[in-house]
């Protein structure tokens, strides 16, 4: 298999980035964006699971609006371009193109069957969206944003769900936090990590509020979470 693949979805075709593991073959992970595309950091991440032992699929969110995009999480202007399709992106479509990823990934020869799913503010939202809505079999969100305003959907989730909060992320108030722990708190199935003083991204490669002891926490119960429930 390439570093890219085509996914063949209801909607149409997009590509994927691909991470292969030495042994294969092995448990899925497909990768979320954020509103960067899958870019430089993304591919680390898919990179770093990888040497966990992980299949890693990072399929293109944002094909619809600009196949291909990869923006640096350090230049105002590629943010300011990854809000506006932030801001455009159709998440109810976006749903069903990681629910054709996980069908695709799941086919794979260099997958054992099982398939986690783990995404990162935009895509930790369309992990929430995913678990809530289809059947995965781990899910892992870092600190998705306007989860909040679809807590509604919460018991949908039937697949153990790990996800990590900064407390004092600045997209996420702690309103919102509290809301996510309160509907959250009747879930067995579900783990809420805070991380105190950590703003948005803070285990982000390069990000401006990277933090190396909680980044580090964070992705060690991630892997914990996902050798325990993919196998």
């Amino acid at each position: 298999m390439n570093d890219r693949v085509t996914i063949k979805g209801r909607d149409g075709e997009f590509a994927a980035y691909v991470a292969q593991p030495k042994a294969l073959p092995a448990p899925a992970i497909v990768v979320l964006q954020e509103l960067f595309g899958v870019n430089a950091d993304i591919r680390a991440t898919c990179d770093e699971l990888a040497e966990q032992g992980f299949l890693a699929v990072a399929p293109d969110l944002f094909w619809r609006l600009e196949p291909g995009l990869s923006l640096s999480v350090t230049s105002e202007e590629d943010w300011q371009h990854g809000l506006r399709l932030y801001q455009a992106y159709d998440r109810d479509a976006g749903v069903r193109d990681v629910e054709d990823t996980i069908k695709a990934v799941s086919g794979f020869p260099e997958c054992d069957g099982k398939v986690g799913i783990l995404g990162y503010c935009l895509g930790a939202l369309m992990v929430f969206l995913t678990a809530a809505r289809s059947d995965v079999d781990a899910a892992v969100a870092y600190h998705g944003g306007d989860t909040d305003k679809y807590l509604g959907e919460s018991g949908g989730l039937r697949a153990p769900l790990l996800m990590h909060l900064g407390e004092e992320d600045e997209f996420i108030p702690k309103s919102a936090q509290a809301a996510i722990k309160q509907a959250l708190a009747s879930k067995p199935n579900a783990t809420i990590y805070s991380y105190p003083g950590q703003r948005h991204a803070f285990s982000r490669h390069g990000g401006a509020h990277y933090d190396p002891a909680a980044a580090s926490l964070a992705h060690t119960r991630t892997y914990q979470f996902l050798h325990q429930n993919l196998g």
